[in-house]
Parts: structure tokens; sequence; C-alpha cells
């Protein structure tokens, strides 16, 4: 079986649409559905069904894509030792990291690797923690950074390793002026009142802050909806609203706003995720080192 076709069945088992694995795999939705078809006629059974707009596995085909992962674990496992052996770190390092994890250690760590390491080049891509998992499952990233808010550990895929980094604990954003800004440590109870303006990019950040308030004894007044922070960050320093933030986007004052503790604390731990098996890449090692290296200093 050819791998190329065997990959685009594993990426439809995640993406369920032909036009999501064109995407992904960078050719053209017919492309996909031909090598699909090819698959097919070579097994000689059926491997998809057609749901509505989108695409589900038969049972057949949920067989060959559990044959496939372990295929393309060995291939990894390969290439992880063939490296070792050359103790060789170069070639491309792909990785997902989520904004305020990014923003705090990628730099840094990307300028460090380019000095030590000139051969390597990180490729990094901006996504959620449940998109780099999504990517690292479908071998469109090497290495995924997550949290336990958005990736339980109880709900980790088994191929998947991951390492600890560092624990983040969530602040309170405010503008200069505004009545608690005096305050170091603020409670859930003193923000009752507000306006509120919420990061949509994770609903699952919603869903904690939301229920945060209810224990609480109240709904936030949410007057605002935004996936950027440079948005929200002009709601705030304009008075118009407070924000909870992770402590890596708010490490100190940001520029025409205050920052204050929030109590209780809401924690999260970031760690490192990437494939069993690929542990022994001198690339992979190099990258976690630096990366725990980085995360260190701004603990």
């Amino acid at each position: 079986m050819d791998i190329s076709k065997l990959r685009a069945l594993r990426e439809l088992a995640v993406r369920k649409t032909m036009a999501a694995v064109a995407e992904a795999m960078h050719v053209s939705p017919s492309a996909v559905s031909q090598q699909i078809s090819l698959l097919e006629q070579e097994v000689g059974i059926d491997l998809v069904e057609r749901r509505g707009r989108g695409v589900d596995l038969t049972i057949a085909g949920r067989k060959l894509v559990e044959r496939a992962n372990r295929i393309f674990e060995e291939l990894e496992s390969a290439r992880a030792d063939m490296a070792e052996l050359k103790k060789v770190v170069a070639g491309d390092l792909r990785i997902a990291a989520f904004p305020s994890v990014a923003a705090a250690l990628m730099p840094k760590t990307i300028q460090t690797l380019h000095a030590t390491h000139p051969r390597l080049e990180v490729l990094f891509e901006e996504m959620e923690p449940e998109e780099g998992m999504n990517a690292l499952r479908s071998w469109q990233t090497d290495i995924a950074l997550i949290d336990d808010l958005n990736v339980p550990p109880g709900l980790l895929d088994p191929s998947i390793e991951i390492t600890p980094l560092i624990e983040d604990v969530f602040n309170v954003m405010m503008s200069p002026d505004h009545r608690l800004a005096v305050m170091e440590t603020v409670t859930w109870q003193d923000l009752e009142h507000e306006n509120w303006v919420m990061d949509t990019a994770s609903s699952t950040y919603t869903r904690m802050l939301t229920d945060a308030c209810q224990k609480s004894g109240y709904t936030p007044n949410i007057i605002a909806r935004c996936k950027g922070f440079e948005v929200t960050r002009a709601l705030v320093s304009e008075g118009c609203a407070i924000a909870i933030l992770p402590g890596l986007r708010a490490r100190k004052d940001l520029q025409g706003t205050r920052i204050c503790r929030l109590e209780p604390e809401i924690r999260r731990r970031i760690s490192i995720a990437f494939r069993k098996g690929e542990k022994r890449s001198p690339a992979l090692q190099v990258f976690v080192q630096c990366l725990e290296q980085h995360a260190a200093e701004i603990r």
C-alpha cells in the first residue's frame, strides 16, 4: 500500500471532509478523493461513506487507520533512530503552540536554536491546544504545546507522550484608573458588577471563567467577545471592561492597563506533547531542553 494513500485516509479520520484533508496535505480535494478511491480499489472494500457534507470511515476504514497509525509510528521511530545514530541536529522541526505560551517562550527559543544549531529549521504555527493535538496526531506538527484545561490528561491519545513544562496562573486586567486598580489581589466577588471582555479563541476558556463566576453567585456581564488580544487590551485600557488573562501574558503591567492577582486562583499546567518513539530525536531533544531553560527563567 502506498504511504501517501494511507496518510490521506488517516487525515480523513481526523478532519472529516475532503476539503480539510486537501488543505492539510496541500493538494486539491479531487486528488484526495482519487487517493481514497485507489486505496479502496486496492483493498477491495469500501473505506468511507458520505454523511451530509462530511465523510465517516466504515469499520474497514477504521481498522485500516489503526494499522496505519502503527506503521507511521514505526516510521517515525526509525527516523528518530537514524537521527540519533548520526547525532546531527538538522532538518525541519514543526512546532504548534497557543498564543500566550508562544509569545512568552517561542521567540527566545527560536533565536537560541538558530544560533546554536544553524542546520535546524524551527517552523512555528500558532494553534490552540486542541488544534495542536489534532495536528500532532495527523503528523502535521512534531511538537504541540498544550494545557490541561483544554486537553485533560485522561483524554490524551495513547500514542502521544507529554513532558511537563510550566504552571500558569490567571490574572485580572483592568484600566489603571479602575476602582480596584489600587488592590494587589482581587476576588471573583469583587468583579460581580463589572463589564467583561472575553477571549473566545478557546470555548474551554470561556466556560471555565463563566463557571468560576457562577460559583461566586453571578453570571459575568460579557459586553465583548474577541479572538485577539490586541482588541481585548484596547477595550480594557479605555475602561470599557475587565478581562481575565493568563499569567504568561501578564507577567507585568501591560501598557495602559493594570494587572492584579485573582483569588481564588485558577491554575493550569502547560506541557510539551510529541509522538511516542520520537523522544530520541536529537532535534526534538535540543528543542525541549532549550524551551525548558527559557521556561525556568520566567517562573
